[in-house]
């Protein structure tokens, strides 16, 4: 695994940590990802669960006080409460809170099943866990996926990000979208920042919480250093 921060820029310290499956060289996700099937979806889904919660807390995650962000697939989850098992256990084995776990959910994977989805979501919050839809904005299902969700946060994909300073109807997308978040009681994270420009307007309309290069490249088996000058 590698470690990415998402950063509170309001206080400059570090939200969470989202954990990015690499290959044991530190190869990228694709050369992993390129590799799960039908066949080994569920394993491999469980070991990125227990990866990431062993190696963030080697890393030193627990001296920081942020939550630990891990990627699943809900096609690998066939029950949500036996499937989270070995999660509950590694994380009582490792001492860390479910209360400071982050599970994030793609909009990109088409959904075999809505109701099973809800069930996931509903079963990881009654345990704790936050639950996050990843890369907003650039899925399947749209905003109908955030109208039928009631997930804890949301995470703006990085095409709705990228020139934000510079494009007035990326602008009017995002504040509307954080409009949605708020009267729902859904924190907003927005992702894939990559020049000060775009954080500076990004927090100008009221985003707080913010992840991408110009605060931190993922870092191998360790949490890197932030930068929130901007």
């Amino acid at each position: 695994m590698a470690f990415q921060p998402i950063v509170d820029v309001v206080t400059s310290a570090p939200f969470a940590y989202e954990a990015l499956v690499r290959g044991p060289e530190g190869q990228g996700a694709m050369t992993v990802l390129g590799q799960v099937t039908d066949g080994n979806r569920y394993g491999f889904d469980q070991a990125c669960r227990v990866t990431a919660i062993r190696t963030a807390m080697a890393a030193g995650i627990a001296d920081t006080g942020a939550r630990l962000s891990i990627n699943f697939l809900p096609n690998a989850v066939y029950s949500p409460t036996a499937c989270i098992q070995l999660t509950l256990r590694t994380a009582a084995e490792h001492a860390f809170p479910l209360d400071r776990l982050i599970f994030e959910f793609t909009e990109n994977e088409q959904m075999v099943s809505p109701d099973h989805i809800e069930a996931i979501i509903s079963t990881y919050r009654d345990f704790g866990f936050a639950v996050a839809v990843d890369d907003f904005g650039a899925g399947h299902s749209g905003l109908d996926l955030f109208a039928r969700f009631a997930t804890d946060m949301v995470k703006l994909d990085m095409d709705l990000i990228r020139g934000i300073d510079t494009d007035p109807r990326r602008r009017a997308v995002v504040r509307a979208v954080l409009g949605l978040c708020e009267e729902l009681g859904t924190l907003l994270i927005a992702e894939g920042i990559e020049t000060a420009a775009e954080a500076r307007t990004l927090r100008d309309l009221g985003i707080r919480y913010m992840q991408g290069f110009l605060f931190a490249r993922p870092a191998f088996e360790r949490l890197p250093d932030i930068d929130v000058v901007f």
